[in-house]
């Protein structure tokens, strides 16, 4: 597991300076300060690689972490971090805008220019962190939407999305499809700094551009849900059924085989990994959404042309 830093490991006057330097590190350069510098100290923090997106989470006792001008003229490389609160409210202030983000609530801070940051007593976060060339989106668009992301009709969307993210960091950022989920995510979060910048303007066109985007990350989210179909893709997007397959059409992209492919793979991974050796191979077959063994093992043969039971004794990836 790819963690920064876990306070637990140090003694309790080591921790402040490790703080500070895996804050450096794993996010801006930025003072960090501690609410009770004098009382316990802890803090977890991890990074994850998805490619043209990372993941980074921070749990902590109170903390603020303040970037000034003269720290942000030092970096070369301008990030958009987006950010779901986990525990106890966050405090941010960027830009002459201050919010208040409550649990559960997505945020955006732009980490190349000055901010302030902070939560009391024990708090949580996890976000994406992106580049701006990633984007490809002007400064000024980016700047007008972090503090405007609650106007977005994709919020919800793309506040669900970081949460899963953060969640299952670690599975997911070592699937072989991590580079093509931090792309994904690279596209969702323009559409949301795009509709966020211009509220009431081109949401129909933001909505329309991004509703393959879209739906790939409400499948990806509810793979293991046997209800799953497109029928109820269509419905969660309120779109038609035709109109789904006409925008999968013109993408060249069929929705069912897609679907099958990203619930083999994820059967797949399962099968060898340590957590499921009490499970059966049908057990693994229903949870990714394939009721019928047989024609699970039949699929499973067509995609990596060997059966699950020898995908299984082989114990290691191909």
């Amino acid at each position: 597991m790819p963690f920064v830093l876990d306070t637990a490991d140090l003694p309790a006057g080591d921790r402040i300076e490790a703080v500070h330097t895996a804050m450096q590190q794993a996010s801006a350069p930025c003072h960090v300060i501690h609410e009770d510098p004098d009382g316990d100290i802890h803090a977890r923090m991890g990074v994850w690689d998805l490619g043209p997106a990372g993941i980074f989470t921070h749990r902590s006792s109170g903390i603020r972490l303040s970037r000034t001008a003269k720290q942000a003229k030092q970096d070369v490389e301008p990030v958009v971090a987006l950010s779901v609160q986990l525990l106890a409210d966050g405090r941010r202030e960027q830009l002459s805008a201050r919010e208040v983000v409550k649990p559960g609530e997505l945020m955006a801070m732009d980490l190349s220019a000055p901010y302030e940051f902070s939560w009391s007593g024990n708090g949580a976060a996890g976000c994406v962190q992106i580049r701006f060339e990633q984007l490809g989106l002007p400064v000024d668009v980016i700047r007008g939407a972090t503090g405007n992301l609650r106007a977005s009709p994709l919020n919800r969307l793309f506040t669900d999305h970081v949460s899963h993210l953060v969640s299952d960091a670690d599975r997911l950022s070592a699937d072989p499809g991590a580079a093509a989920l931090g792309t994904a995510t690279v596209e969702l979060a323009r559409a949301l700094l795009i509709s966020a910048a211009r509220p009431g303007r081109h949401t129909a066109e933001v909505l329309h551009r991004t509703l393959l985007t879209r739906v790939r990350a409400h499948v990806r989210r509810h793979l293991t849900d046997p209800a799953l179909r497109p029928a109820t893709i269509a419905a969660a997007h309120n779109v038609s059924l035709r109109y789904l397959y006409k925008i999968c059409a013109e993408a060249g992209f069929s929705l069912e085989q897609w679907i099958i492919g990203e619930r083999l793979a994820g059967a797949r991974a399962d099968l060898i990994h340590p957590s499921s050796r009490g499970q059966t191979i049908a057990v693994i077959a229903r949870r990714w959404g394939f009721s019928d063994p047989t024609h699970f093992t039949r699929r499973f043969r067509a995609a990596y042309g060997i059966t699950p039971g020898e995908w299984r004794r082989s114990g290691t990836p191909r």
